[in-house]
């Protein structure tokens, strides 16, 4: 038995089905921005990417954990 996933990765799978890409792609996107700062990216993924707040929240989070190696 496999433990259901949380956090941030919860929404993964939801993303892909309404965005058309994959999640890496955003995370690349995300880390190829010149943007550092948690809010800000999620104010450009919702701007420029047409992504809900929620979604664009946990994509960030998710990359910027994974970048600081939690």
């Amino acid at each position: 038995m496999t433990d259901a996933v949380k956090g941030p990765a919860s929404y993964f799978p939801s993303i892909e089905k309404k965005y058309g890409r994959p999640v890496s792609e955003w995370k690349d996107l995300i880390r190829s921005s010149p943007l550092t700062k948690h809010m800000e990216l999620v104010t450009w993924l919702k701007t420029e990417h047409a992504l809900g707040h929620g979604h664009a929240n946990a994509l960030v989070a998710h990359t910027l954990a994974e970048d600081n190696g939690r």
